[in-house]
């Protein structure tokens, strides 16, 4: 059992038992998201894997989103604290830019956009459908977690982005 006297001694404070939390989880994100080997993948495939991933893993890690809101109502006051995240963070942008850039040279996405954007969008896209999905399935009286629901769902969130980022047909 741990006691709050414990949680001083190895974290100093609670606050920093949340940060290293969120540390925690944010590096287990990136980490995961590194084996995706997206740099072996034509552009259009590697940004597909990087959605699918992100939807996965957001459905298999409530707790990640639930911490995510709780720091959004602390206007990211704990992740600022962090140096780690922020690079960790950094890292995934770098990736995404340097498959972005591949699908310019490749002649499949379109200009215009940047890294920081995309992962706004997969990341509010993929977001949503996990810390709304209750809320929606009680308004709209639809089950938004089953199985059916949760594989047209992600169709549709990796349709979206690659609608965005994919040039269009002349």
């Amino acid at each position: 059992a741990t006691s709050k006297r414990m949680i001083y001694y190895y974290f100093g404070s609670k606050e920093q038992l949340y940060v290293e939390c969120l540390v925690k989880l944010y590096g287990d994100i990136r980490k995961t998201e590194q084996n995706l080997d997206m740099e072996a993948l034509p552009a259009e495939q590697a940004i597909r894997r990087l959605v699918e991933f992100t939807f996965d893993h957001h459905h298999s890690n409530e707790a990640f989103i639930r911490l995510v809101m709780i720091e959004n109502i602390h206007h990211g006051e704990y992740l600022a604290r962090s140096k780690t995240i922020q690079d960790l963070n950094v890292s995934a942008i770098g990736e995404l830019e340097r498959v972005y850039s591949r699908g310019l040279e490749e002649g499949v996405f379109r200009k215009g956009l940047t890294a920081i954007e995309l992962h706004w969008q997969i990341s509010a896209l993929c977001f949503f459908s996990v810390s709304n999905r209750a809320t929606f399935s009680q308004i709209f009286r639809v089950d938004l977690a089953s199985r059916k629901a949760l594989a047209v769902l992600r169709a549709h969130v990796v349709d979206m982005v690659l609608r965005n980022v994919l040039k269009t047909p002349g």
